[in-house]
């Protein structure tokens, strides 16, 4: 059985506040302080972590070349064309450092007790996955200063590496944390809307974490501590497609139920396709990707439409991303029926297959051991598992004596690594494709054709939100003009 579902009733309880208000945002009023304990603030706290991940980051879909947006609309100026400013792409900061401020309150709590042993862990391995995605979106940020306003009002932004290494510190003490547990440690059990109380997938989780960092910095740094360290907690396993992140709070087709991803980009209560579901279709690049690896995930990640007004039949098409002159939702596939499964479908924070090819990548040069292939092929086949399909059409597929696809018909066993990662992050974790694509370039793909577009190559990061221009601009000067197009994360390429 997947060690991942877990449906549990929806909370409507008092605690530490959520990013978004939702059935399980935790509303609290200062004036009013009320008491939480580390069952209540766990489930509201990795619920508004899941909205956050699974729904923000469409842009960056565009950008992987999964997405374009609609010719049913205006060109999107701060997608199609660059044009950013301090108030495009970035709304996830105050999001994600509201979460991080819970999850720090949480683990402050849990660590005054003994018996919350357990929590204590999770907090830190969700602070790591909060500033990770900081990092990666923003390189320095508020860390070892941040969650002090009694005495600290305006903290001091922390360097992108130094970040990511304490990370890794953190993710061991946590991992330590789980490991020395005692019997009588409290289990999160209905809390953990994650991995249900299963502590052995929460360490699985902190060290597909550490791996992931890890990773992000060996294309520049092979020699990095984050890299060397992966063989003293490789022994405690990692995710794959038996053991997955996965959060459900219990979503249900109800308005404001809905898990967040479907609710965001599929359909409302009543079947009607939301705004995401029409603004974006499928990108020509990614189309004609799959078409020619002859994959079959291309029929579950798009919907089929008619050719034409003159031709009813039904196919896969794209538009390029850019094109003045993109064909209308008639003729464009949208997300398909593999990524909008239900509105109760899980919410993934960190899938199998991702961690998978993390391990692939990481034996293939070494860092661990492992059989680099087996790992290769058992992505393939958590990615088709995970949009309905079946292993049998994994095997089938990577059996294939083509580039990219095939293991003995790769030259470069990287590349093809990378590739087959690309396509498994399609849609749920565009964050982390957009990611990746700045730390490898692969695949390389073309950027917009829009001809307003201020640049012929994509943006290198996004800029800080306004909200930081105005309550902490002596702290934020400090980090010099930052520059969309030239100023990168320190692990890009």
């Amino acid at each position: 059985m997947k060690k991942y579902i877990l449906i549990v009733a929806a909370f409507f309880t008092a605690g530490i506040s959520g990013c978004k208000k939702d059935y399980l945002s935790l509303e609290v009023n200062p004036n009013v302080p009320s008491v939480t304990t580390p069952s209540l603030s766990l489930s509201a706290a990795l619920n508004a972590t899941a909205s956050s991940v699974v729904n923000q980051y469409a842009a960056y879909g565009v950008w992987a070349g999964f997405w374009t947006t609609s010719g049913n609309y205006v060109p999107n100026q701060t997608v199609n064309q660059f044009n950013l400013t301090t108030g495009s792409l970035n709304s996830d900061w105050a999001d994600f450092y509201g979460q991080l401020t819970n999850y720090n309150t949480l683990e402050n709590l849990a660590a005054a007790d003994p018996s919350q042993v357990n929590f204590q862990a999770i907090a830190k391995i969700m602070k790591a996955y909060g500033f990770q995605h900081l990092v990666d979106e923003f390189n320095d940020v508020p860390y070892s200063q941040a969650f002090q306003p009694s005495t600290i009002l305006f903290p001091a932004y922390d360097k992108g590496t130094d970040i990511y290494e304490d990370l890794g510190k953190q993710l061991d003490a946590a991992i330590a944390l789980i490991k020395g547990a005692p019997s009588t440690a409290a289990n999160p059990g209905t809390a953990d809307i994650v991995f249900g109380g299963d502590m052995t997938g929460w360490l699985k989780f902190a060290n597909s974490l550490k791996l992931r960092l890890a990773m992000r910095v060996s294309t520049k740094t092979p020699g990095d501590p984050l890299v060397t360290d992966l063989a003293s907690t490789q022994a405690d396993g990692y995710l794959d497609g038996d053991t997955f992140a996965a959060a459900n709070p219990g979503y249900s087709n109800t308005t404001g139920k809905q898990n967040p991803f479907y609710g965001t980009y599929g359909f409302d209560a009543s079947g009607n396709p939301v705004f995401g579901n029409v603004y974006y279709r499928a990108n020509d690049f990614s189309v004609k990707t799959l078409t020619n690896f002859n994959d079959p995930r291309l029929n579950v990640l798009y919907t089929k439409v008619p050719t034409s007004s003159t031709d009813a039949t039904l196919v896969i098409q794209g538009n390029i991303f850019g094109d003045p002159g993109v064909k209308s939702n008639s003729y464009t596939s949208a997300i398909g029926a593999g990524l909008l499964k239900s509105p109760s479908q899980d919410a993934i924070l960190f899938s199998g297959a991702e961690s998978l090819f993390l391990q692939a990548e990481a034996a293939n040069k070494g860092f661990i051991n492992g059989n680099a292939q087996t790992l290769y092929e058992a992505g393939i086949t958590a990615s088709f598992e995970a949009l309905g399909l079946t292993a049998g059409q994994a095997s089938t597929y990577y059996g294939q004596t083509l580039p990219n696809v095939g293991w003995a018909s790769s030259p470069n066993k990287e590349q093809a690594i990378l590739t087959q990662k690309w396509i498994a992050l399609n849609g749920y974790f565009n964050f982390e494709a957009w990611n990746e694509y700045r730390r490898t370039g692969i695949p390389a793909h073309p950027s917009s054709i829009d001809p307003a577009a201020i640049s012929a190559t994509y943006p290198t990061r996004v800029l800080y939100p306004t909200s930081e221009l105005s309550t902490n601009p002596t702290n934020l000067a400090k980090e010099g003009t930052i520059d969309v197009f030239t100023s990168k994360i320190f692990w890009a390429q």
